[in-house]
């Protein structure tokens, strides 16, 4: 079998992509050949993307879209793209054009997971708890919350917490706003949780998905912003999470029911926050998590029994589902 990784891409995750990109290089047990897509949207093939692979960073490519790739050589594609313009709809879109199966979500739900207004929006139609917010528009007014500080300014479709403010009762957020509309043209304001515990489970399936373990992820800092989660040492992961057994289980029911609802195929990993009353709240669903070896994704079904190139060959067998 012949496999097609696809990393980097145009997103503030660039460099997320390609670090994910090496630890599957290292562990994927059929023969896999490397693209990359540089920060300006061109792509890199062979020596090249191997290059931009041990750089870590590929500001410039060398060949437009679309790339003069052999397609129909490979068997499955790898779209291991963070963030927009590849976690959100549009590479899948392209692949399906191709008729050439990929790993993870399709275009739809890749595109729902993305926008977090209207996966939340799914999500409580559903009947799935989720913390409450707002949404505008760039060039609106800002909506008045009907929930006090503190709150987060998020854009609504990054991902790794870029972009994302935490606005204090004491501060204006108007420098939040901006720094959401850098990125996207529409925002979401929420509800900030003090003293939550944030629990997470990794999903394997399609559609009808297995659930990991549960884990948890400490931190000192704000909130688990770009930076907690990127430098080694300020956050921890804790896994299995120390919770009692209904609550894990709990939360594998919910996750898995929210895939289903969402109509997720191959992977994500669902992120939740109890509340200090107990509340559980769905916050996110990442549909092409971060794959380092130490991500919490792959360290999840280490824990549930699945190694780390066992994982991989069970996704792109999913592909071929």
């Amino acid at each position: 079998m012949h496999i097609l990784l696809i990393a980097g891409g145009r997103s503030g995750e660039h460099e997320v992509s390609l670090s994910s990109a090496r630890g599957v290089l290292a562990a994927m047990p059929h023969s896999t050949t490397l693209a990359v897509i540089a920060k300006d949207g061109k792509w890199l093939l062979e020596t090249s993307a191997r290059r931009a692979l041990e750089a870590g960073v590929a500001e410039h490519g060398e060949h437009a879209f679309p790339p003069p790739i052999d397609w129909p050589a490979y068997d499955v594609a790898f779209p291991l793209l963070h963030g927009r313009w590849g976690e959100d709809g549009t590479i899948q879109g392209f692949l399906e054009l191709l008729g050439l199966p990929y790993v993870g979500a399709g275009v739809t739900a890749s595109a729902l997971c993305m926008d977090k207004d209207l996966c939340k929006r799914v999500l409580t139609q559903a009947g799935i708890p989720v913390v409450p917010w707002v949404t505008f528009y760039r060039g609106e007014a800002a909506p008045e919350p009907h929930f006090r500080p503190p709150y987060f300014v998020k854009p609504a479709n990054t991902g790794s917490s870029v972009g994302v403010s935490k606005v204090k009762a004491d501060q204006d957020g108007q420098s939040a706003l901006e720094e959401a509309f850098r990125w996207d043209n529409k925002a979401l304001v929420e509800m900030g949780l003090e003293g939550v515990r944030e629990l997470e489970t990794a999903l394997l399936g399609n559609i009808h998905a297995r659930a990991s373990v549960v884990g948890e992820i400490t931190y000192q800092s704000e909130f688990y912003d770009y930076e907690t989660k990127y430098t080694d040492g300020l956050a921890q992961l804790h896994i299995p999470a120390h919770i009692p057994e209904a609550l894990s289980r709990q939360i594998r029911d919910v996750a898995v029911e929210a895939y289903r609802v969402l109509g997720i195929r191959g992977l994500a990993r669902a992120d939740f926050f109890l509340a200090q009353d107990g509340t559980l709240y769905l916050n996110e669903f990442n549909t092409m998590p971060g794959f380092t070896p130490t991500s919490m994704y792959p360290k999840l079904w280490q824990a549930s029994g699945l190694s780390y190139p066992e994982l991989l060959d069970r996704l792109v067998r999913l592909a071929l589902e």
